[in-house]
């Protein structure tokens, strides 16, 4: 099996993760998956995409990730699973088959976790500090500083809950990721130049 380099980004909500993973992807010339993944997964499972994006703004809602089953049998997981489960085996398969076609950047969906296997995978976690996140946030979708402060509780927990349901690994953890990098002490474009040298090396 032919691995290809993958630049595998998970962040906390506001550190600009998602910026740095499409702005480093344009600098390397390469694809840049994200939402994208949902097209893809809805197409694979035959699933109307948007019930898979109820689902996965849910972010593993608990009482969703127990009872939500669909009617219909998919092609990955058959009956009986949970529209949640079925929704990130397709997504593991998806990640997969994308890291063997080649070179890409895939932010989130624990992506790291799913090609653990792949030696040319970068498992980067991205944090920020709280203020920063909170400005940046609060900017992006004309929020009080309060209010952004909360939403970010909010959607942290949310991804810590859904990496650490499909994991054995803590979310935002040093020992969950290979490099973990700050953009309050690097800036976006750091980043962007740091990841983008560090893919070199792989």
């Amino acid at each position: 099996m032919k691995w290809n380099p993958v630049i595998a980004i998970a962040r906390q909500f506001g550190s600009g993760g998602h910026e740095i993973g499409e702005r480093v992807a344009e600098k390397l010339g390469l694809p840049c998956y994200d939402r994208a993944l949902i097209d893809l997964a809805s197409q694979k499972l035959g699933v109307d995409q948007y019930d898979l994006e109820q689902v996965d703004e849910a972010a593993l809602n608990r009482f969703l990730a127990v009872y939500q089953v669909p009617e219909k049998a998919n092609p990955i997981t058959g009956s009986g699973m949970t529209l949640n489960d079925s929704l990130y085996m397709a997504q593991c398969e998806i990640i997969e088959a994308l890291a063997l076609k080649g070179p890409c950047v895939i932010v989130g969906r624990t992506a790291g976790e799913v090609l653990e296997k792949n030696p040319r995978c970068i498992n980067i976690f991205i944090g920020a500090s709280k203020e920063d996140r909170a400005k940046r946030i609060a900017e992006r979708y004309e929020l009080t500083e309060r209010e952004a402060a909360e939403a970010i509780r909010r959607v942290d927990r949310k991804r810590k809950f859904y990496y650490e349901t499909y994991t054995d690994k803590v979310w935002g953890s040093l020992e969950s990721y290979d490099i973990m990098l700050n953009v309050s002490d690097l800036g976006i474009e750091g980043t962007v130049e740091w990841i983008a040298k560090l893919y070199e090396t792989v």
